[in-house]
C-alpha cells in the first residue's frame, strides 16, 4: 500500500509540509497524536511525525518535517504525486481538550507544526488563545498565518529581531503571566532547553503548563526504549505514555542528554545520502 502526496510546499531552507492521503488516519486522528512513515514500504527508516492537521472529507492528514538526517531528506526530495510507502497510526495519546479559559501557546522553530492543531483544538472548545511563535530569525518563522486565524493574541519573536519583537520567547511569556489576569494554564513545543526555560518562567507563576516531547522519539512504537524520559521522578516512554507531560515534572536535562546520543549518526547519514546523490548525478 501507498500514500500518495497531494502538495508538498517548503517552508523555510529545510522545513517541509506534505499533504498525504491517508483516509483512515485523518477520520481517526486527534490533536498531539503522530504516526510513523517511512519513504518505502518493505525498507528504510520508519520516523514518527506528528499529524500538524487533517482534512476527514478529504481523506488527507498533514506532516510538517526538518530534514535532519537520512529519512527526513529523502521525503524532502519527494515530489507532487509521489507517494510514501508506509504510514501507521495515529498512535500516542491525544492531547487533554477541554474548556480550559486562557491557555497560551508557546511555539519554538518547528515546534509551532505540532502545536497547532493542539492550539486549534483548544479554540474550537472556546478557549482564549494567546499565541507566542518564536524563530532565530523570519525566514525560519513557520505558520504565522494559520496562528492568526485561531488566536485572539499573537506575539511573534525572532531571536535576532529580524521579525517581531527581539526577544527569546520567555520574555512575552512572563508579561502575560504576570497580568491581573493571568492564563489558566500553557502549552509549549519546540526545542528542549526552550521548553524547560518557559515551563521555569510558568512554574514561578502556578501556571500548568503541557509540553510535548516528541523530539525524542526514535522508532514510535516503545520498543527501542531510545525516548525514556524522567517525569515527577518515574521513568515514562514518550511516544506510549505522551508525547506530552506536565511540564514542571520533566527533568529536561536529562532529556537533553539523551537527545544528543543520535546527532552524529544522523548527521553522517545524512552526508552518506548526499554523496550518493552526487554520484548518481542528482541535486
Amino acid at each position: 500500500m501507498s500514500f500518495k502526496i497531494l502538495s508538498k510546499k517548503q517552508l523555510s531552507e529545510n522545513v517541509f509540509q506534505l499533504d498525504v492521503e491517508a483516509p483512515l488516519v485523518a477520520r481517526s486522528r486527534k490533536a498531539g497524536q503522530f504516526v510513523i512513515v517511512s519513504v518505502d514500504e518493505d525498507a528504510g527508516e520508519r520516523i514518527p511525525l506528528t499529524i500538524a492537521g487533517a482534512d476527514p472529507q478529504k481523506g488527507s492528514i498533514r506532516l510538517i518535517f526538518q530534514r535532519v538526517g537520512k529519512a527526513t531528506a529523502q521525503m524532502a526530495d519527494l515530489h507532487e504525486a509521489d507517494a510514501l510507502g508506509y504510514i501507521a497510526g495515529p498512535l500516542g495519546q491525544p492531547t487533554h481538550i477541554q474548556k480550559f479559559g486562557s491557555v497560551v501557546c508557546v511555539g519554538g522553530g518547528i515546534g509551532n507544526a505540532p502545536l497547532l492543531p493542539i492550539a486549534t483544538a483548544l479554540k474550537e472548545a472556546d478557549n482564549q488563545i494567546i499565541s507566542i511563535l518564536g524563530a532565530r530569525n523570519q525566514e525560519l518563522l513557520i505558520l504565522e498565518d494559520e496562528f492568526k486565524k485561531i488566536s485572539d493574541e499573537l506575539i511573534v519573536v525572532t531571536d535576532d529581531g529580524s521579525y517581531g519583537r527581539k526577544a527569546l520567547v520567555t520574555e512575552p511569556l512572563k508579561e502575560i503571566c504576570s497580568r491581573d489576569s493571568k492564563p489558566d494554564c500553557a502549552i509549549t513545543i519546540g526545542p528542549a532547553v526552550m521548553m524547560k526555560f518557559c515551563c521555569e518562567t510558568t512554574k514561578g507563576f502556578n501556571v500548568p503548563t503541557q509540553v510535548s516531547l516528541n523530539t525524542i522519539m526514535v522508532d514510535g512504537t516503545g520498543m527501542c526504549g531510545g525516548c525514556r524520559v524522567e517525569v515527577g521522578g518515574q521513568t515514562k516512554f514518550v511516544c506510549v505514555d505522551g508525547p506530552e507531560f506536565d511540564g514542571h515534572q520533566v527533568n529536561f536535562e536529562q532529556m537533553m542528554k539523551r537527545m544528543s546520543a543520535y546527532k552524529a549518526l544522523e548527521q553522517k547519514a545524512l552526508e552518506k545520502y548526499r554523496d550518493h546523490k552526487c554520484k548518481i548525478g542528482l541535486k
